[in-house]
């Protein structure tokens, strides 16, 4: 077996898994960040292969432990690569299900969905379609033409019939005719037109409808090809079960699977892995190259497999093998003890969140900061959320304590109204002082609740930056954020993206770096200013930076 690899370096001193790792949290453990940097060796000593995948491309290993007893580990990439298999692609996993080995039905039906493309083509670009438009766009100009002149000249007699009624002209039955007669002729003459229109739209009308029952032709091929597709791809798991794509995601809320189902690296590398009587011990996935298509990712950073597609088909692939369980948004144990109240009167209350906790309930998140403030105080039991922050920050967040409350703080907020200022701990060098980042972000649908930067469909979404400090010593910068809209992970994204600061938040699992170490996300909400919607005062509230924030009080500073 080609596709199986044994370390190039000495492993004899790092402890075998207990336990797979869930792919959907998870550290990486150190044989599969062993088997990462032998798979990037290996590329790099491919031309071809370091080319294509450097301009950006999932890589994923899983560490083995074969039938004879031998630790190994199999490399896989995620979609599909365009080289010859002479350029490295031996190295690793084939697909579930290779297109290019189907058998003739896929070929017979690609072939002819791409004759329906090239017919759609040639008639939309066609002579006869040009010279339809064009006979049916001289006509209705005609036509427009003649109603118009018309209408010039209803306007001229109604004129000279005002005129004439002003002058005191005796025969008004006789302009009340003729106003009538020009108003029924307007409507014949449009009719007449509009009967000449249809008759010179027939051809370009035929010509449309040949179109459409084309594209509905190749729409319904093309769907029928896709399920086929998905039919083939039989998935495998620990138990010696088999579903395909179809049934797997029939229990979903898509009901069908997205495009590009069963193609990421890790469903491929634990198919391969059963096939071949392998026992799965640890699985990480990593980015290889340049960032892509408004995601935000680094090379060599590990990440976790995406929802839309490998969550329903991992979690029938994984049914049998004894899993950690870790889930992405566990309880961190704080009570309503520890919850500190930085404002409170009897609309409004303000809390100093910590890290570790939702704003608000949500599915296996465990219990929020809404739930704890209202069984600490009772008194809160009409308390709602007027604002979020995401699970890892910290800082001030604002509750009402009644309806009316609620809305004038939500409206206030919409209209950017509220002042907030964060403080961010970010690792790497800011070179400039201060600055403004604005790209528009939208949700990453396949993998919820990433964000991503979408210059055509995102939502605006702009962010200040002010840089405080700079560490030279561990090459990390604390900056102030100033939002100017509330995107979702806004300031998460601005900073870790390659076209905003390009250095993500410490501590961040979403956008950061797998090297940071474990603990919290060092985004902190320290101080919000409002106009009080029921007092008119102007409020201003503040949260001081956590105990030990990055040690931001003992950063020595540094030029950049």
């Amino acid at each position: 077996m080609e596709e199986f690899h044994l370390f190039d370096n000495d492993i004899s001193g790092i402890e075998l898994p207990v336990r797979l790792n869930s792919p959907f949290n998870y550290r990486p453990h150190r044989l599969a960040v062993e088997a990462a940097g032998q798979v990037r060796r290996y590329v790099a000593s491919h031309s071809g292969l370091a080319r294509v995948l450097g301009q950006g491309k999932m890589l994923g290993v899983l560490v083995v432990e074969t039938v004879e007893g031998a630790c190994g580990f199999l490399a896989a990439y995620s979609g599909s690569i365009e080289l010859p298999q002479a350029a490295g692609l031996d190295y690793f996993v084939p697909p579930v299900f290779n297109l290019l080995d189907a058998s003739g039905y896929f070929k017979r039906e690609e072939s002819e969905i791409t004759a329906i493309n090239r017919a759609i083509t040639e008639i939309e670009h066609g002579k006869e379609l040009a010279e339809a438009r064009s006979a049916a766009g001289e006509t209705e100009a005609m036509g427009e033409t003649e109603i118009e002149a018309y209408r010039q000249l209803m306007a001229q007699s109604k004129i000279r019939r005002e005129t004439a009624r002003a002058e005191g002209y005796a025969d008004i039955d006789a302009l009340i005719k003729e106003s009538q007669f020009q108003k029924a002729e307007l409507r014949r003459l449009r009719k007449a037109w509009n009967e000449r229109i249809a008759v010179a739209k027939l051809p370009l009308v035929e010509i449309e409808k040949r179109i459409m029952e084309l594209k509905i032709e190749r729409k319904r091929r093309s769907e029928a090809l896709q399920r086929w597709i998905f039919s083939q791809f039989v998935m495998l798991n620990a138990r010696g079960e088999s579903r395909n794509l179809l049934d797997i995601f029939a229990g979903t809320p898509q009901g069908i699977p997205p495009a590009g189902a069963g193609e990421c690296a890790a469903p491929r590398l634990l198919q391969y892995a059963y096939k071949h009587g392998m026992k799965p011990l640890a699985i990480a996935e990593f980015w290889y190259g340049k960032s892509q298509d408004g995601l935000v990712r680094h090379d060599g950073e590990f990440y976790t497999a995406c929802r839309g597609k490998c969550l329903p088909i991992l979690s029938f692939m994984l049914q049998g093998l004894d899993i950690e369980i870790d889930p992405p948004y566990a309880s961190t144990g704080i009570k309503g003890s520890d919850l500190k109240i930085i404002y409170e009167d009897e609309w409004i209350v303000a809390v100093d969140k910590p890290a570790g906790i939702p704003t608000v309930p949500g599915r296996n998140c465990g219990e929020s900061l809404l739930e704890l403030l209202k069984k600490r105080f009772p008194g809160f039991g009409n308390l709602m959320a007027v604002h979020r922050l995401d699970m890892d920050t910290s800082g001030i967040v604002l509750f009402a304590r009644d309806r009316v409350t609620h809305g004038l703080l939500q409206a206030a907020f919409a209209g950017r109204e509220v002042k907030k200022r964060y403080v961010a701990l970010l690792d790497g060098m800011v070179k400039a002082d201060s600055g403004t980042i604005s790209l528009p972000l939208r949700p990453d649908y396949g993998n919820r609740p990433m964000q991503i930067v979408d210059d055509v469909q995102g939502n605006p979404a702009t962010t200040r930056y002010e840089v405080i400090k700079r560490n030279c010593r561990n090459g990390t910068t604390l900056v102030y954020f100033y939002p100017f809209t509330g995107r979702t992970h806004q300031l998460r994204v601005h900073s870790a993206h390659c076209r905003g600061l390009g250095i993500p938040i410490v501590g961040d699992r979403l956008y950061g770096r797998s090297r940071q170490p474990e603990g919290r996300m060092y985004l902190h909400a320290e101080s919000v200013s409002f106009v009080h919607p029921r007092t008119g005062a102007d409020l201003e509230l503040h949260s001081p930076i956590p105990s030990g924030f990055g040690h931001a009080e003992q950063m020595p500073q540094c030029m950049p």
